[in-house]
């Protein structure tokens, strides 16, 4: 049998990625289940809209934490892109404070309509769990949808940082500049974990076929010069 190295010393951020297909969500819920089974307490996400994350673990997710039968100290969930998407609006408008009006409130939920806000709100909930807002585990590992969107994810806290440094006024599908302001040092806290490779490891998940091969290969270039600009930058 192979050694899965990435259990020799597993780090407290596991992210499972590669080609549709290819197996990653097998993977992901066996690494979990073979660190639930150490001792460890072990949170596994699924990023992934189109996830079968509930099939594989015969369990109906919210995005919530929802134990797994029979697997004592394992948790998992489902990032809901569009019940994030609602939170962060609520969120955002109660920033605004009683004196915005009704018109300017109207405005800005508008403003938050988008699917760049659904992104940006599947995100939050991203970050907060590198930020630490679910405390008490040991592991949180992400079986993430294929590579493109994974590699969009892990470079979205430096992009948006720099959005938050470059301006300092207006709005944009984030939501107005001065409620953005108290996320910025969460983006900043994401920074630092993508960009520690002891606090975060990033699995590859390929097969025995050209093609995956060589997205895996594209991935691993990609993704390691992302995050040596994370490192660079936090």
């Amino acid at each position: 049998m192979l050694h899965f190295r990435a259990l020799d010393a597993p780090t407290p951020f596991l992210f499972f990625t590669g080609k549709g297909g290819v197996g990653k969500t097998s993977l992901a819920c066996a690494t979990a289940i073979g660190l639930a089974d150490r001792g460890s307490r072990v949170l596994l996400v699924s990023t992934d809209p189109a996830s079968n994350l509930d099939e594989m673990l015969e369990v109906r997710l919210t995005d919530s934490p929802v134990p797994v039968p029979n697997a004592a100290g394992l948790f998992a969930m489902n990032i809901d892109p569009e019940a994030a998407a609602e939170s962060y609006r609520t969120r955002v408008l109660e920033q605004l404070g009683p004196a915005v009006t009704a018109e300017e409130r109207s405005t800005v939920r508008e403003q938050l309509s988008g699917a760049c806000t659904t992104e940006i709100a599947a995100f939050d909930e991203f970050v907060g769990l590198l930020d630490g807002d679910l405390a008490g585990f040991d592991h949180i590992i992400f079986d993430t949808a294929p590579t493109g969107h994974t590699l969009r994810l892990l470079s979205l806290p430096k992009a948006w940082t720099g959005f938050l440094k470059g301006n300092d006024r207006g709005a944009s599908c984030l939501g107005p500049h001065s409620g953005l302001k108290m996320q910025e040092e969460r983006f900043r806290q994401a920074l630092r974990a993508l960009g520690d490779p002891k606090r975060t490891t990033v699995v590859l998940v390929t097969r025995a076929d050209r093609s995956a091969i060589r997205e895996a290969a594209r991935t691993s270039a990609n993704s390691t010069r992302s995050i040596s600009r994370t490192r660079l930058s936090s």
